[in-house]
């Protein structure tokens, strides 16, 4: 199947900065230690490394795209749902993958596949995270309303880095023994952080385990690195990380602020602690954030 009138971009290749390439180093030694061994990381699945070295070209071979996107036709879907969703349509329902692609983009359309990808090679069994991938879901729909707002800011990054932010949680549910009730423990506790208690009870937390997911199945290193700090907010600020990865950080605590002012829940302890300095990177006020929230609720209630 052909993509209408797309037109492949050049695009540069992904490098990673010293940063990145340190925390991708600590990942892979950390996957050989004693916890990990007793974890089932999911398969890297094939129509994402397909995807992935059809868009890795200097010019990415949209033919290959399309084709790995109508070689399912729940995938396709998907992207035909993305593309007349509020946060993309610009007028006359998407009828066509090609339709489609154009409209979201080639990035916004990988990460659409990824994000398809993902839900089917991580099951969800336990009743706990029943809703886990709609509030994955509307996590990356935040994460891109955001990066639209902001000039400078990768929509399909952060879309990408808002669906993966709490893989490790889905995962470690499926591998561990007892997380469940891990789960529940970490949300009721005052006296310490949520990975606290992860760790304290199987020595790793879902950041880890979520970065390392994220390195298995080859994603942007700002995406990977993000996922392992995204509980380490004291961060913010620190010259020796990468804007890029701080930006995101910042982003994803305000999306999930976002999320659960939509939702009726109450702020959690990291928004409390680090809200401010959040806003100050992303030099945002709260009257923005309230005009962000009228907005971003229609796209909520879509999902």
């Amino acid at each position: 199947m052909t993509t209408d009138t797309a037109v492949a971009p050049t695009r540069t290749p992904v490098k990673e900065t010293p940063f990145t390439h340190s925390i991708l180093e600590v990942l892979d030694q950390l996957r050989k230690s004693g916890p990990m061994q007793t974890i089932v990381f999911p398969p890297y699945p094939e129509l994402l490394r397909r995807l992935q070295e059809a868009l890795a070209e200097e010019e990415p071979d949209l033919n290959e795209v399309s084709r790995i996107a109508s070689s399912d036709v729940a995938m396709s879907m998907a992207l035909m749902k993305a593309a007349n969703s509020p946060l993309y349509a610009v007028g006359q329902p998407v009828q066509t993958i090609g339709q489609a692609m154009n409209i979201l983009g080639l990035d916004n359309t990988a990460a659409v596949m990824t994000g398809f990808l993902a839900q089917r090679a991580v099951k969800i069994s336990s009743a706990q995270l029943a809703r886990f991938w709609e509030r994955a879901t509307k996590r990356a729909v935040a994460m891109a309303f955001m990066a639209r707002k902001m000039p400078g800011m990768s929509t399909d990054i952060a879309y990408t880095f808002g669906l993966f932010s709490h893989i490790g949680i889905a995962v470690m549910a499926q591998s561990i023994k007892g997380y469940t009730g891990t789960l529940v423990e970490a949300l009721a506790r005052i006296d310490r952080s949520f990975v606290e208690t992860e760790n304290a009870n199987h020595r790793t937390d879902h950041a880890v385990v979520g970065a390392l997911v994220a390195r298995t199945w080859r994603m942007h290193p700002q995406v990977v690195a993000s996922i392992r700090l995204h509980h380490d907010l004291s961060s913010l600020g620190d010259s020796m990380i990468d804007s890029e990865v701080q930006t995101l950080l910042a982003a994803g605590l305000v999306a999930d602020q976002l999320m659960r002012e939509h939702e009726g829940i109450a702020s959690d302890a990291d928004w409390v602690k680090y809200s401010q300095p959040a806003l100050d990177w992303l030099q945002i006020s709260l009257d923005d954030l309230a005009h962000w929230r009228d907005e971003l609720n229609e796209l909520l209630a879509s999902i």
